[in-house]
């Protein structure tokens, strides 16, 4: 039934990617020697010789395209996640053929028909994958292409996942009903009925009817699990668990493995890994160097600006909070008059608050005394992109009145985040901007610090909230 069909499927997408790459790279040729749009050497190969080289290209490309996973099942799987692994293989692809171009000293292989082809086959194999995934649920929301299945357990994580199925046609799953040992026959929820107890599955597991089976049980009758999974795993049916922890763990836990024994970790955090935390902190330095330069015009009249209008120091040094929970000092324009620091340890700004300067209050509206924090970049102290850092005293508060406050800290401060751009800024909910950092520390990548960054330009230095 669905397995089948799936293998089918995995073939004719492999048919399909093949065509793509050809056509991709005739395309590349074509616009490297025939469009005009290139200045031509007198003589090149033709496209026959070029052509030859496909009988390596496109087996290459296709075992490329299956390490990264680009045949597995896009019920669920993400469109961006799909791009970026077919950046990924073709980014491999392409350092591949440039080294064997190399190692056979083929020098007259045009390094530019190779730079299109790299482009012309990324866009077009998104495209045609993106075609297929809109067949495919289309499909799927008329009742095609279906996988059926039942759930066995009635609790939270039951109603969870039924609340996601039924919100998502497009996924292609039909839950035929529940299996609860607690619930009477015929309850239902959300169309989905109890339709036995857990002991009926040796009954339907051998009509071999069901595509998947998905455990829900409530936290409570786990002692039942190891018994059920033996028996779906004798039938060879697909079986998924879903635990019923979201009320104790309340957050994106992740598995690995350790020498066999699976490993829960109760949050995923990308820049707890090596590589990640490289690229972040490569992409700081460069970007404070970028900003500090361009900013630097800004800088120098706003310093003019704070000496002539108000006596005290240029740059007003605050202790905040950092990564790891470590102290540091962040640096400021000075926007206020001087005051003691003991009195101004603990205090808010408030609106038509009478501590701020005149100039001060427009700097702090447009977050040009924010600037010099780009030294504290480079200093690796903050990052370009990340959650606000706050004051030690407010730190000592906010753990005991907001649940997961100190998460925060698992990665490095921020000039500018997730919540900020999101209008969490100044004297905004707490609570609001603790969801919208916990968000980002969870789902950090690259990408998003340039979405960040791009975004803090137009909506993210002014700010209505700054007093």
């Amino acid at each position: 039934m669905i397995k089948d069909n799936q293998k089918h499927f995995n073939r004719m997408h492999v048919v399909l990617d093949a065509c793509v790459i050809i056509f991709s790279y005739v395309l590349a040729w074509y616009l490297r020697f025939k469009s005009g749009l290139f200045q031509q050497d007198p003589w090149f190969l033709s496209l026959h010789e070029y052509m030859g080289a496909l009988l390596y290209i496109v087996p290459g490309y296709l075992m490329l395209y299956y390490l990264f996973q680009l045949y597995t099942p896009k019920r669920v799987r993400g469109r961006r996640l799909e791009a970026w692994n077919i950046l990924q293989a073709n980014t491999i692809g392409l350092m591949v053929f440039t080294f064997v171009l190399y190692i056979i000293e083929q020098a007259n292989f045009s390094r530019k028909m190779i730079a299109i082809f790299f482009c012309v086959n990324i866009v077009t194999e998104i495209f045609m994958r993106n075609l297929v995934r809109h067949f495919l649920r289309d499909m799927r929301k008329r009742g095609y292409n279906q996988k059926h299945m039942i759930l066995i357990g009635y609790s939270r994580a039951a109603e969870q996942y039924i609340d996601r199925i039924k919100a998502n046609p497009e996924w292609g799953y039909t839950i035929r009903g529940i299996l609860d040992d607690n619930q009477p026959r015929g309850m239902e929820y959300k169309g989905v009925k109890v339709i036995g107890t857990i002991e009926n599955l040796k009954i339907i597991l051998p009509q071999n009817r069901l595509d998947e089976i998905a455990i829900t049980l409530g936290i409570n009758e786990y002692s039942k699990l190891e018994s059920i999974v033996a028996m779906c795993e004798k039938s060879g049916v697909h079986t998924k668990f879903i635990p019923d922890y979201n009320h104790i763990i309340p957050t994106k836990p992740y598995t690995e493995d350790l020498l066999g024994l699976p490993v829960i970790n109760i949050r995923h955090v990308p820049l707890s890994n090596t590589l990640n935390r490289w690229m972040k902190r490569l992409m700081d330095i460069f970007g404070a160097i970028v900003a500090i330069i361009l900013f630097s015009p800004v800088m120098l009249l706003a310093a003019i600006l704070v000496k002539t209008t108000s006596e005290g120091p240029l740059i007003f040094k605050q202790e905040r909070v950092g990564l790891h929970n470590r102290p540091f000092y962040m640096y400021k324009f000075r926007s206020m008059v001087v005051q003691d620091k003991a009195a101004e340890k603990g205090k808010w700004t408030v609106q038509n608050d009478p501590r701020v300067t005149p100039i001060g209050k427009f700097m702090r509206k447009t977050s040009i005394d924010e600037l010099p924090q780009l030294f504290n970049v480079l200093k690796g102290e903050m990052s370009l992109v990340g959650p606000r850092p706050e004051r030690p005293f407010f730190v000592e508060k906010f753990k005991e009145e907001i649940p997961r406050y100190m998460v925060k800290h698992q990665v490095r401060p921020g000039i500018t985040g997730w919540a900020q751009i999101n209008g969490y800024r100044g004297d905004t909910s707490i609570m609001k901007r603790i969801e919208y950092d916990l968000y980002y520390i969870e789902n950090w990548t690259i990408g998003l610090d340039i979405k960040i960054l791009i975004l803090t330009f137009f909506k993210g230095f002014i700010n209505k909230n700054a007093y």
